[in-house]
């Protein structure tokens, strides 16, 4: 990315008055900012320019945002995507993310406050690259192939992980023995902040105990701490060894 050029930010929303409007908010804060209204002027518009973040309406006609974003994903690594959506349900944000989204706004959204998303979106971007160099390492009796995001067992068993599941157990893993709250994990999962009333850790915690845990019901490589968070308490080491 050039240094002297302004970050560049796709609007994709059907709604004139949406696009309108961050258009005209986002170019007053010194970006610059394009509009489209479906997928296929999505992709022209990506292909014709660089961008830098999509801001990707969820309910699109024909092909809906987290398929898109799934799609954007597997072009650009290092895109920033934000999902932007009607609906705040745990499960959605959890598919959104799942879906290669580096985070999920509920509309109506504060214009401030989708701002300081995209900021936060942006640092993600710049420091993606290191991130993604994750060595592969034995977990207890699971071998952790970091490219794949696939997790291979006793008998050669194997676990395929979501982005989700996947950041998660990697947060944990960087700091094994610790307790992480659920605020820290749901930043590096999403870089936002953790609201009290929203389960998306404690439904990815469970997720990944059901695929790591002989016991999910009665876990020992990720406890509970009452009140805390979560803690990682299983054996590591590299991969191979």
């Amino acid at each position: 990315m050039a240094e002297n050029r302004p970050f560049r930010l796709l609007v994709v929303d059907d709604d004139p008055l949406t696009c309108t409007r961050l258009k005209a908010y986002f170019g007053g804060e010194g970006y610059a900012v394009a509009a489209v209204s479906n997928g296929s002027d999505m992709w022209r518009a990506i292909r014709s320019d660089a961008v830098d973040v999509v801001l990707l309406d969820v309910g699109l006609p024909g092909k809906d945002g987290l398929e898109l974003a799934r799609e954007l994903r597997a072009h650009d690594a290092h895109l920033g995507i934000i999902l932007v959506s009607g609906r705040g349900d745990d499960i959605d944000k959890i598919v959104g993310l799942e879906s290669g989204a580096d985070d999920y706004v509920t509309k109506p959204f504060n214009s401030r406050e989708l701002l300081a998303r995209v900021k936060i979106v942006l640092r993600g971007v710049r420091d993606r690259p290191a991130r993604q160099e994750r060595a592969d390492c034995q977990i207890g009796n699971w071998m952790l192939d970091t490219a794949h995001r696939r997790l291979t067992g006793p008998q050669g068993r194997k676990e395929n992980l979501t982005r989700g599941e996947f950041d998660l157990l990697s947060i944990l893993l960087r700091y094994p023995g610790v307790v992480l709250s659920r605020e820290r994990l749901m930043q590096g999962v999403s870089h936002r902040s953790w609201d009290p009333n929203d389960r998306t850790i404690d439904v990815l915690i469970s997720r990944l105990r059901d695929k790591l845990e002989d016991d999910p019901k009665n876990p020992e490589l990720i406890l509970t701490v009452r009140g805390e968070g979560y803690l990682f308490a299983g054996d590591i080491s590299p991969g191979g060894a």
